[in-house]
């Protein structure tokens, strides 16, 4: 059985770490049900000299020493772990930028789109293998669209309506990060008739996407203009950045897919948000358990 970490212990812990030498980093240790033995192996593996909650289910060990066996220990817990330099505040930053299926929101749209016309399993196929890095996303997004063809556009209102989930902890981010100053943007390889939508739900600054050909009230299964992909979305990322007179420091992006990446790469904080291995394996720092309120847990 798992016990919630108590005031007490955590007085304790930290009492007894006090004396261990200092060292500057701040490791923050984030899950869905933390374990006092959790934060008292880690605290040792990492000679933390101090404990302390940031929210229910957040913990900071400061003065931490970087130690690999802390990702082996966290993903055997099923915990998330970030190296924090301990001056970090989410006020330093002036824009977050996320892309928009799997990450701000639940589901992936163009998904259950095909869910309405049928083709759900095909195009969920060809979406993974994106995601993976295993096709070219402007392809990739060539394929799925055209399996659309027919569709009625009033189908979009459908899933919208009927589908859209917002993942866990995005509201409670984004109100954070604007009580910050932070400027907030979505964007997406999917369609403008849903990021156009989130954006007023939620109250965005920026949306970018691409947008659907449609022809007497049916989607043709071709895409307008230039298609916004891995390319296109790094690129958006950079003119928003430079508009706002903001340094790539300055700059938190978070995403899921391959075609993310070069997104990430304009941001100087990348979160890797229940993504795929080739995208967690160069982010600045990845959530595999918890909700996206705990990208603001890593800069309290």
């Amino acid at each position: 059985m798992r016990h919630r970490v108590s005031s007490a212990f955590l007085a304790r812990l930290s009492d007894i770490l006090d004396n261990i030498g200092t060292i500057n980093m701040n490791l923050i240790i984030q899950g869905l049900e933390i374990q006092n033995s959790d934060l008292r192996e880690l605290a040792k593996l990492v000679d933390a000299n101090h404990v302390e909650r940031i929210t229910g289910q957040a913990f900071r060990l400061k003065n931490a020493a970087r130690r690999e066996e802390v990702a082996a220990y966290c993903a055997e817990a099923e915990l998330d772990f970030a190296f924090v330099d301990p001056s970090a505040r989410l006020s330093d930053f002036g824009l977050v930028a996320m892309d928009m299926d799997s990450t701000l929101l639940a589901i992936e749209s163009i998904d259950e789109i095909a869910d309405m016309q049928g083709v759900k399993a095909q195009v969920a196929e060809i979406t993974q293998r994106t995601m993976r890095g295993e096709i070219v996303f402007a392809e990739s997004l060539r394929l799925r669209t055209a399996l659309l063809e027919g569709l009625d556009e009033d189908a979009l209102q459908r899933v919208y309506d009927e589908r859209v989930r917002l993942s866990p902890g995005a509201e409670k981010m984004l109100q954070r990060m604007k009580s910050a100053g932070l400027k907030t943007m979505v964007i997406s390889g999917g369609f403008t008739f849903f990021t156009d939508r989130v954006k007023t739900r939620l109250d965005l600054d920026y949306a970018a996407a691409n947008r659907f050909e449609v022809s007497n009230g049916k989607l043709t299964g071709k895409v307008l203009g230039d298609i916004i992909g891995a390319t296109g979305k790094g690129e958006v990322l950079k003119k928003v950045r430079e508009e706002l007179g903001l340094k790539r420091e300055q700059v938190i992006a978070i995403g899921d897919g391959a075609n993310d990446l070069k997104m990430m790469e304009e941001a100087g904080v990348s979160i890797a948000y229940h993504a795929k291995p080739v995208v967690q394996a160069k982010a600045t720092y990845a959530l595999n358990h918890v909700g996206l309120d705990g990208v603001v847990n890593l800069f309290l």
